[in-house]
């Protein structure tokens, strides 16, 4: 059975000289020691070999073929991430969201992470958002404080539960109208007057996607608005991808065997149906393991986060390389 370690990525910068550097990220010297690694045990594939490993009978592609992924459209990607590709002769496939690249908006996630990294108390923050629950609770029939404290307050692999509680609330633990107006008067309070210069600051700009193109990248589908795709209606997640295709198509990216990245890892049966009509190849989920590269898994392979695998150069052997090794 073919496989291929898919690794994901976000921010990839040097923290520490930003103007946020409570941000959750790679290092870009970090990101380097981690392509020396995967120098030493991996063979580097590109998005066309996996498209090719699936559609084909082809015995030669590598049982450690490894294939990285840069998720959100970040001005990290081309910054940071892009020369060192470049250098290392490495391809990336990067997924950015259409609406940050052609409206400026900031994504809901984004400005929930750069509020918690702007906050200089937490239990300020935490306060605010109490309140504002208080302030939207009659008008959208919301429940009490406690009861969503309770409910989504769950320690993470890498936040303390109250994190995971601000989070969760503000991701996918409201409705949508009041959780909007929240994120946004916390963004505005904490980050940004002004959401498009935040945005114009973080993302990439059409121009740096093509030039990242014509220098052999690949650029895959993240949808429009960067939603929960499984929580939208067959027409709504249709609307979605031809959105996603149009934009492709602007920055003159595939649109056939192309590929699309859910975004939060989100998806659904309807929405494989859709994708498979549109001719997307390969589509990425969050789910952690070694991606198998078959026709029955191509729309749901897995990754592994950047975290899985060491940040410096002459570690030891992670576990995850050695089960990708030790395949087969």
């Amino acid at each position: 059975m073919k496989q291929v370690t898919i690794v994901m990525y976000h921010y990839v910068r040097e923290l520490r000289y930003t103007k946020y550097p409570k941000i959750k990220g790679l290092l870009a010297s970090q990101f380097r020691e981690q392509l020396l690694y995967m120098q030493k045990y991996y063979e580097f594939v590109t998005v066309e070999d996996c498209i090719r490993a699936v559609e084909s009978d082809d015995t030669s592609f590598p049982n450690n073929a490894i294939l990285l992924t840069f998720d959100d459209g970040y001005i990290d990607h081309y910054t940071t991430v892009f020369p060192l590709l470049d250098k290392f002769g490495i391809q990336g496939c990067f997924f950015p969201p259409a609406k940050t690249i052609l409206h400026h908006e900031v994504l809901d996630v984004n400005k929930i992470h750069f509020t918690l990294a702007a906050a200089s108390s937490f239990d300020a923050l935490l306060q605010d958002v109490f309140d504002c629950l208080n302030r939207f609770r009659a008008e959208y029939g919301l429940e009490s404080n406690d009861y969503y404290f309770a409910k989504l307050a769950v320690p993470g692999r890498l936040d303390p539960k109250e994190v995971i509680f601000v989070k969760r609330l503000l991701q996918l633990g409201l409705p949508e109208a009041p959780r909007k107006a929240i994120v946004d008067y916390l963004f505005k309070k904490y980050v940004a007057e002004d959401e498009a210069v935040f945005s114009r600051e973080l993302y990439m700009d059409t121009d740096q996607i093509q030039c990242m193109i014509r220098n052999g990248m690949f650029v895959g589908g993240h949808g429009y608005d960067h939603c929960w795709l499984n929580s939208l209606s067959s027409d709504k997640q249709e609307q979605e991808i031809d959105q996603t295709l149009e934009f492709l198509k602007g920055v003159g990216a595939p649109t056939q065997d192309w590929v699309m990245c859910y975004p939060y890892g989100a998806y659904d049966q309807p929405l494989m149906d859709t994708l498979k009509k549109k001719q997307c190849s390969l589509a990425m989920t969050t789910h952690m393991e070694i991606a198998s590269l078959n026709p029955e898994q191509s729309l749901t392979l897995a990754r592994l986060d950047t975290n899985y695998l060491p940040k410096v150069a002459d570690s030891n052997m992670a576990p995850w390389t050695q089960k990708a090794l030790n395949h087969g």
